[in-house]
């Protein structure tokens, strides 16, 4: 009798372990992205991703807003699939509303693009915002959508570092 009562208790034990596992295993996949968004801009982060920020030397100067200073302020767009994606009707924009929309520009595969705020000539590694003052501030937070307005990715900084905003999403 203790071999039929310990056999049921066993069984019922291994299928709360294999549960238990499984859930473990369910929960660590969770994390996963939350996981990533700790890591620096170049992490192995799936999809389309804010990849990188450089800001214009911001001193209050005539400089400031000359067409080369504001082309050394940019946001890197990297699609980190095998696929190409196209960016048309994507908004890249800051927390105070300034948005820059991508027109007929598909991002290859495993490719970068820099989106500078100043003018120049389109290509398929540049993309220039026409705009003739800087965008993105000392403390900041750029965010891209993709054309149904959802959120793809975003990414916070200020003075001394670059984050990954804890609000930070992948949408596929």
């Amino acid at each position: 009798m203790s071999v039929s009562v310990s056999a049921p208790l066993s069984s019922t034990a291994r299928r709360l372990t294999a549960t238990a596992v499984a859930a473990g295993a369910l929960l660590a996949v969770a994390a996963l992205p939350a996981a990533a968004a700790d890591h620096p801009a170049h992490a192995h982060r799936q999809g389309v991703v804010i990849s990188d920020v450089h800001l214009a030397d911001q001193h209050p100067t005539r400089g400031h807003r000359s067409e080369r200073v504001l082309n050394t302020e940019w946001v890197e767009i990297t699609n980190n699939t095998r696929r190409d994606v196209n960016l048309d009707g994507w908004t890249l924009s800051d927390q105070h509303g300034h948005t820059y929309t991508f027109r007929h520009y598909r991002l290859d595969g495993r490719a970068t693009v820099r989106v500078h705020t100043g003018y120049g000539h389109d290509t398929r590694r540049d993309l220039y915002q026409d705009r003739r003052t800087s965008v993105w501030d000392r403390r900041d937070t750029a965010t891209l959508r993709n054309d149904h307005r959802r959120s793809v990715d975003s990414l916070s900084w200020d003075d001394t570092h670059r984050a990954p905003h804890p609000g930070h999403h992948h949408h596929r």
